[in-house]
């Protein structure tokens, strides 16, 4: 909370957590004072949404690691105004609803309107910054978890009036951190790598991960293609084009084969481009 502190206004500095490797590096980075942030908030958008391996390596490493070394990890969720608690699947699949807030890739391939990480990720960590003191007149320092391979994202990243990003993996390390130094670090701390973070449903997956997906959690396969059915059968009673979660325009169980199918020139899908997810 911004505080009072010898006559000055102290702000609030936070760490978006992704729950992926670049977050994770953070963490420790946090953990060691090689970073001030005492502070990381990680967006659940729903136990039926985000992927069960980064919700199990939160519970199981993240958490218990932040604790150990006196960092604040919290989980956050959407929650309503009735406090009931909403979920980005529960609101995809809600009786009725045409609701369509992913990045669904339409019948030109294109990428439809994303409202999910904005609605059920930096507003949730907007709503805990604000209410911890937060505001336009002292903006939470907010650290976002993009490394130097992946620069290009930051560009698309807009600030709120409540916070200021940063990105410490590459302004405030010397050299600036790529992907494989993160890794690194995180095993240098004796945790295990973290997956990839997004949910299991996301459109922005990249088709080799798609592949591997159906290979060995064919459960999450499977789930990923009765909701994209749903949604295309949603759009037939609308009288409207299907929309899929790959962009090769047909349904993902017929785009995606298998791991050893999906070659590296399928794999230039783009990143959710504001880093709080991927990270």
């Amino acid at each position: 909370m911004a505080a009072q502190g010898g006559g000055r206004k102290v702000t609030l500095r936070a760490f978006s957590y992704g729950g992926g490797v670049q977050s994770t590096a953070a963490l420790v980075l946090a953990a060691t004072s090689r970073i001030d942030f005492p502070v990381f908030l990680f967006a659940n958008v729903g136990d039926d949404s985000e992927d069960p391996t980064t919700l199990a390596y939160l519970h199981q490493y993240a958490m218990p690691y932040a604790a150990r070394h006196g960092i604040r990890l919290h989980e956050l969720h959407k929650v309503r105004r009735d406090g009931s608690t909403e979920t980005l699947y529960g609101r995809l699949t809600r009786p009725g609803s045409r609701s369509l807030p992913i990045p669904v890739r339409m019948s030109n391939g294109k990428p439809g309107t994303r409202g999910c990480t904005v609605e059920f990720k930096i507003r949730v960590i907007g709503k805990w910054l604000k209410a911890h003191g937060a505001s336009a007149a002292y903006p939470a320092t907010v650290g976002i978890g993009i490394s130097l391979d992946e620069i290009e994202r930051i560009n698309n990243r807009r600030a709120e009036p409540y916070e200021h990003p940063t990105y410490p993996l590459i302004f405030d390390m010397d050299p600036a951190l790529r992907r494989y130094d993160c890794e690194r670090i995180i095993r240098a701390a004796g945790l295990p790598v973290p997956p990839k973070s997004a949910c299991w449903f996301c459109p922005f997956r990249r088709p080799s991960t798609w592949a591997e997906t159906r290979r060995d959690r064919p459960d999450i396969f499977d789930r990923a293609c009765a909701l994209e059915t749903l949604l295309i059968e949603r759009r037939r009673a609308l009288g409207k084009d299907p929309v899929y979660l790959t962009r090769f325009n047909r349904p993902l169980r017929d785009a995606v084969a298998t791991a050893q199918d999906m070659l590296p020139i399928f794999d230039d899908e783009p990143l959710c481009d504001n880093g709080a997810c991927f990270t």
